[in-house]
């Protein structure tokens, strides 16, 4: 399936909740979010069968995000449905990791592919202070459970300045020994977050080398399909990447796209447009009329994110991650 900028859009992110666990700082409220009622989110069987006509339109890796998707409850049953599918290659969760040790086995025989893990400091109270929840020991747990059972597995860190930037080099040694990818994300404005906060990929990557050495950039192919870029240190076991979307934006690349919990089909992380499919799709569409509005949305997806004048943009998005999807 092609955009109208000719890039071939075969990724598609599904959030299955708003609600979550923890309370993140970049992500929701300490007080949380009002949750969508029940009758709002998709249920199981509407996602399936979206996710069979998306992939009829060629999308192959499907990520199951949230909120937190591990809190609502049967996920396993929906990964393994999905991994069934014609045309999915592979299926993945981005998650918190909490609740992980407790589904894993339920995970693995569904046919989970791989994790992305988020874990923005090794400080225990600092855990506290972020998430704004207790987990630290079981988020640790979930990642050597997911290495040591075959699960590719991916540590995502959000760089925050004044937050975590003292760590990096910390964080970064969860790679040393363990064939694991630990990811740094800049600091994104999504939600209207305090866009000072963003540490650009050259300052975290420089506190890096200042303790292992040089970087060396490495083939990104087998790390799956995101925009990361990955480099190995020396004597590394795994690996470390970037995400960059602030200072070397990846739009032209972008493979694509976000389904809401309430069923919004959404282009671009930042802005609110996309087109609904839950409407129709309860109203008794058939695939074919489903599959057309799509490709009429896909055939929009803004060539590129402004995050960098976030605030003077259009149509920006101006939700937390938690009700995005992550």
């Amino acid at each position: 399936m092609k955009d109208s900028f000719g890039r071939n859009i075969d990724y598609l992110r599904i959030s299955v909740t708003d609600r979550c666990n923890l309370r993140c700082v970049y992500c929701m409220p300490e007080e949380g979010v009002e949750p969508i009622s029940h009758g709002d989110v998709l249920s199981y069987e509407e996602t399936i069968r979206l996710a069979r006509i998306f992939a009829s339109l060629g999308i192959k890796d499907i990520r199951l995000t949230g909120g937190e998707p591990l809190v609502r409850k049967g996920i396993e049953s929906l990964i393994a449905d999905i991994k069934k599918m014609p045309g999915i290659e592979t299926v993945s969760i981005t998650t918190n990791g909490i609740l992980i040790p407790e589904k894993f086995e339920m995970l693995k025989a569904a046919g989970l592919d791989a994790v992305n893990i988020s874990l923005d400091t090794l400080n225990k109270e600092k855990f506290v202070k972020i998430t704004r929840r207790e987990g630290f020991e079981k988020v640790i747990e979930a990642i050597k459970l997911c290495e040591d059972q075959g699960i590719k597995t991916k540590v995502n860190c959000v760089a925050m300045r004044g937050v975590n930037d003292d760590e990096f080099a910390s964080i970064a040694s969860l790679a040393l020994d363990h064939n694991i990818c630990v990811r740094f994300i800049e600091y994104m404005p999504v939600g209207k977050n305090d866009f000072t906060k963003c540490v650009p990929t050259e300052e975290i990557k420089e506190k890096i080398e200042a303790v292992y050495g040089p970087l060396e950039k490495i083939n990104s192919e087998g790390f799956g399909h995101g925009p990361a870029v990955y480099y190995k240190a020396e004597d590394f076991v795994g690996a470390i990447g970037f995400i960059s979307a602030m200072t070397c934006a990846f739009c032209e690349s972008c493979n694509r796209v976000r389904l809401t919990a309430e069923g919004f089909l959404k282009l671009c992380l930042q802005y609110d447009t996309g087109a609904d499919l839950r409407g129709p799709l309860r109203a008794g569409a058939t695939d074919e009329e489903i599959a057309k509005i799509i490709e009429a949305a896909v055939a929009q997806k803004p060539k590129q994110h402004t995050f960098n004048d976030y605030f003077g943009a259009d149509d920006i998005d101006d939700r937390g991650m938690s009700k995005i999807g992550g």
